[in-house]
């Protein structure tokens, strides 16, 4: 037995996710999900204890301290039940049959999760995190074991009651309704974020505070149709305070998960590839519309903060960095005062008045680096340009990011996810369109490639793998991120191969997820595993339901390529959950933010040039940094190769080869594919668009 008293290695050191190795030395006689131990459990007659989390999880790891590697709390355990061990991110069909069990018991939800099952996968009792002996409120694992099992043996028919009473309610129920979202839904969700807005910090609501990023979305899009400033402004300031608080890692970039206070001060310290990829697109948007630089410099340094620490050198992205190092949670990203003197010398006064840096410190003793007052205050209280001072800054933080490369780094989970790259993906490409960096294009580009070649088995995707471990078939997720992924891409490059694939993906998500008796899709294909439950949700959790991307992207898809399936799905797939959105519209922004862009006047430009004419690219460029969410913008060169098939495959660009020849950057601004009379003017242009030009 070793220091952290190690084990033999259980059942879980053969398992590809680094979160299960991470419990491979635990005296727990672990199972992996699978059928060697569900069969054990029935013949045994043994109930199931369920435990589900992710590499990253600060409170996943404080379990496994405090009960896992106990070797009395293991022996518990091995006596009583069957033990699974679930990886949230490989298995999320598991993740979210049992996570709303735990909901409905509890009232709450989270990770680490706890579930105690029946042999036949009902859950009876369930929870999130449990410490090992009673402590606030809070009953000691061991006492929970022990009931548990006592109920299993003695209260057997209670124990079948709630079960069966769970598993009936696990079931999807029809949310759907024959009125189609609209204006009063959208109006309903905007203004109840509006009225849970901090003024004092941004956001919605009170610690712990997430970003909410597809509610930011939903009300910067609905701010400016309406042209409501208060609300533009509640958008512009939440992403401002979030991009100089301590919840973005000013150092190296990106954002941490959330923070624990209203101030966006203290984060909880994991990094995860979903929340920078939706942050990335939200600064991207604000930065469309607002055109100023500090939003742009959010998206910027997330971007490039993926590419240099996120990027698989095959392409696709990981999935998370910890929140711990060495054991310690923050310890990774936290500084002190000396420190920093001893990195910057005569520069740390300025950087330490910057970025909130004393010598009793801001967290803990330590400092999280953050701008709580404007660069511009800064400046002139040390008498100093603001604009060099911008610039020596950072510099200083480029010295502090390499420094910081020497220490203890957090966990890496290298597992490469198809959905949460479809998100990435999407982010980089619009990073590209609207920062005008190839390299955030190239990033995309070799992140697609990766999945749909290492993570597509005969043409059906793949939901994730690691190195060479290939894991489970894809879900709806994966399908309909990628579906965004590969639009963008083709929005971004005009090239015929991403709109053949994004097609594909449509296809294929129809053929194995679409609901026939009550429209919208499934979680689960029809040839994957059944659980007790098959879900279906059209409600946003951490990231956007898969539901409503596949009806933002299937709808736009239907606009490029004029197939009517597309559209009527995806208005099909918005109907289906009308009702859920109805009663609780801040959980379906996502879906709100299909709603828009379906009673959106459709919208599109044509830009007609050759390729390096400077006109048709400043024409280019001019339109994809207005903020123009619903409008397609499509660029003909007349001198492509494959200009014929090109043209044929998509409606809007018939007629619009042949007139006045020889004209370069000529647009044309439509309506429903009714066209104005072709200009050469980017002004009116974005004017008739009904949009403002940064």
């Amino acid at each position: 037995m070793s220091e952290r008293g190690e084990t033999t290695p259980n059942r879980l050191a053969n398992e590809s996710s680094p979160y299960l190795q991470q419990h491979a030395h635990n005296p727990v006689d672990w199972y992996p999900w699978g059928e060697e131990a569900l069969q054990r459990a029935r013949e045994e007659d043994r109930p199931i204890l369920l435990s589900v989390g992710y590499a990253a999880c600060h409170w996943c790891h404080v379990m496994e301290h405090e009960s896992f590697e106990s070797p009395a709390i293991a022996e518990l355990m091995n006596k009583l039940f069957v033990n699974i061990k679930v990886d949230r991110e490989e298995r999320p069909d598991v993740d979210d049959v049992y996570m709303r069990a735990v909901q409905m018991m509890t009232g709450r939800g989270g990770w680490p999760m706890t579930v105690f099952l029946t042999p036949e996968l009902e859950p009876f009792f369930g929870g999130t995190y449990f410490p090992p002996e009673p402590r606030h409120g809070m009953p000691g694992f061991p006492d929970v074991l022990a009931g548990v099992a006592q109920a299993y043996a003695e209260r057997r028919d209670e124990v079948a009651a709630t079960g069966a009473q769970l598993r009936e309610h696990l079931q999807p129920r029809p949310q759907r309704s024959e009125e189609a979202l609209g204006a009063r839904e959208i109006y309903k969700a905007v203004m109840a974020q509006h009225d849970n807005f901090d003024p004092n910090y941004g956001g919605f609501g009170g610690a712990p505070k997430f970003p909410h990023t597809t509610g930011l979305m939903l009300h910067l899009r609905y701010a400016v149709g309406q042209g409501d400033p208060e609300l533009l402004q509640e958008v512009i300031f939440s992403l401002r305070q979030m991009a100089g608080g301590g919840i973005r890692d000013h150092v190296g970039g990106g954002f941490h998960r959330y923070a624990v206070d209203a101030q966006w001060l203290v984060p909880h310290f994991e990094k995860m590839l979903y929340d920078n990829a939706l942050l990335a697109v939200s600064y991207l948007e604000a930065f469309q519309h607002d055109g100023s630089a500090d939003l742009a410099a959010a998206a910027r340094t997330t971007l490039d903060w993926v590419r240099r620490e996120m990027q698989d050198e095959r392409g696709g992205y990981y999935s998370t960095l910890d929140a711990d190092s060495e054991g310690v949670e923050g310890k990774y990203y936290v500084w002190s005062l000396a420190e920093v003197e001893e990195l910057l010398g005569d520069e740390a006064p300025a950087f330490a008045a910057a970025y909130d840096v004393t010598a009793e410190g801001n967290w803990e003793g330590s400092n999280i680096a953050n701008t709580p007052r404007p660069l511009s205050v800064v400046a002139n209280e040390l008498g100093r340009d603001e604009n060099e001072l911008r610039e020596q800054l950072g510099a200083n933080l480029e010295t502090l990011r390499q420094a910081r490369e020497a220490r203890i780094r957090p966990g890496l989970d290298d597992k490469i996810l198809s959905d949460w790259n479809g998100l990435m993906i999407a982010a980089m490409a619009r990073g590209y369109r609207v920062l005008g960096d190839p390299d955030y294009l190239q990033s995309a580009r070799d992140a697609a490639d990766f999945v749909l070649e290492h993570l597509t088995d005969e043409g059906r995707l793949l939901h994730s793998c690691r190195g060479e471990q290939i894991g489970q078939r894809a879900f709806l997720d994966d399908y309909a991120n990628m579906l965004w992924a590969c639009i963008e891409l083709f929005e971004a490059t005009f090239e015929r191969r991403w709109l053949a694939e994004a097609r594909r993906l449509a296809d294929g998500m129809i053929e194995l997820f679409w609901d026939e008796e009550e429209d919208g899709f499934y979680f689960t294909g029809n040839d994957q595993e059944i659980l007790i439950a098959r879900p279906k949700s059209g409600h946003d959790g951490a990231t956007p339901s898969g539901n409503a991307i596949a009806a933002t992207w299937l709808a736009r898809l239907a606009r490029w390529t004029g197939e009517p399936t597309y559209a009527r799905k995806a208005g099909a797939t918005m109907q289906a959950f009308a009702e859920g959105v109805r009663r609780a519209p801040t959980g379906f922004a996502q879906l709100l933010l299909a709603a828009t862009a379906d009673i959106a006047e459709n919208r599109e430009v044509v830009i007609r040039g050759a390729d390096g004419a400077q006109a048709t690219h400043e024409a280019l460029q001019q339109l994809w940094t207005t903020y123009t969410p619903d409008t397609l913008i499509a660029w003909l060169d007349p001198s492509r190769e494959d200009v014929s098939d090109f043209i044929a495959e998509l409606p809007l660009l018939e007629g619009k080869l042949e007139a006045e020849p020889g004209v370069e950057g000529l647009m044309y601004a439509c309506r429903g594919y009714a066209c104005a009379a072709p200009t050469t003017d980017v002004a009116e242009v974005i004017a008739e668009l009904g949009a403002k030009a940064n």
